[in-house]
C-alpha cells in the first residue's frame, strides 16, 4: 500500500518524533510511505472561525497532494475528522469536486485505525513497561469512532492501561475553543489533569498532539513535574525519549 502521510502543522512544528514514530509504524505494517513535502495545513482552525474561503484552499491543496495515494494517514483524528467529515461540506455545491472530496475522505484515516482496521498490524516495534491511561480527543472519538483501537495497540506494547474517569471528555483545547473560551477551556483541562493523576499511572497517552500539548501545560502550572504526557505513535514505536529498555 501507497502511503501519504499528513504530518500535521503541531507535530511538524512543535514534536516532530511523532511524525517519525507514525511513519515507522505503518512501514513496520508493510506500507510505503510519502511525505509529500509542500503539505502545510487542513485548514481546521479557518473552517472553525468561519473563514471558508481559506479552509476551501487549503482542502483543495490537500486534495491534489493527496488524491494519487491508495490512502491518506494522519497521526490526529482532529485532522483526519476534518478532511473526512468537513472537506464536503465545503465543496457541497460543486458536484465534480465534491465527488474528488469525497472519495479521499474515505481513503483518509487517523493512524491507530488504520493500523488496526486496515493495515491489519499485529506486533508494534515498542516496549512500555509501565503503566498508561488514555484521554479519548473529540474529533477521533465523535467522527471518526476511534477508542478501541489505539487501546488494542497499547496492550501490544506490554503497558498496563488505567481508565481515568471522564476519558471521552473533552480536555478543553478545541483549537479555537481554548483561545475564545480561555475559563471553560482552563477548567476542563484541570478536570482532565484530576482524572488522569488519579489513576496513579505513569503517562497520560493521546492521540492528538493539541490535547496532549493543553494536557502537559495545564499539569505543569499544577505543578506536577513527573507524569509524562505522549502521543500514542511515540509509545507503540518505542519513540517515548525513555532509554531502549532491554528483556531480563
Amino acid at each position: 500500500m501507497k502511503i501519504g502521510f499528513f504530518v500535521t502543522c503541531l507535530v511538524d512544528l512543535m514534536r516532530p518524533r511523532i511524525g517519525f514514530a507514525a511513519i515507522r509504524l505503518l512501514e513496520a505494517a508493510g506500507c510505503t510511505v510519502e511525505v509529500p513535502m509542500t503539505q502545510t495545513c487542513c485548514g481546521q482552525p479557518g473552517y472553525n472561525s468561519g473563514d471558508r474561503a481559506s479552509a476551501r484552499a487549503l482542502a483543495f491543496k490537500v486534495l491534489e497532494e493527496f488524491e494519487a495515494f491508495d490512502y491518506v494517514v494522519a497521526p490526529s483524528g482532529s485532522c483526519a475528522g476534518m478532511i473526512r467529515v468537513h472537506y464536503p461540506d465545503l465543496f457541497r455545491d460543486e458536484p465534480a469536486l465534491l465527488a474528488r472530496i469525497q472519495a479521499l475522505g474515505a481513503r483518509t484515516f487517523e493512524l491507530t485505525d488504520f493500523l488496526v482496521n486496515v493495515a491489519k498490524l499485529e506486533g508494534v516495534p515498542g516496549r512500555f513497561d509501565g503503566t498508561v491511561t488514555y484521554h479519548d480527543s473529540c474529533a477521533g472519538l465523535r467522527e471518526l469512532g476511534v477508542q478501541d483501537q489505539p487501546r488494542a495497540l497499547l496492550a501490544r506494547t506490554g503497558a498496563e492501561l488505567r481508565e481515568m474517569t471522564e476519558s471521552t471528555t473533552c480536555c478543553g483545547f478545541g483549537g479555537t475553543f481554548s483561545i475564545k473560551f480561555g475559563d471553560i477551556s482552563a477548567r476542563l483541562a484541570d478536570d482532565k489533569c484530576v482524572n488522569a493523576c488519579a489513576t496513579g499511572a505513569e503517562a497520560i497517552v493521546g492521540g492528538d498532539l493539541g490535547c496532549l500539548l493543553n494536557i502537559e501545560g495545564r499539569l505543569r502550572r499544577r505543578g506536577d513535574e513527573t507524569t509524562r504526557v505522549l502521543h500514542v505513535a511515540e509509545v507503540l514505536a518505542g519513540e517515548d525519549g525513555q532509554p531502549a529498555r532491554r528483556e531480563p
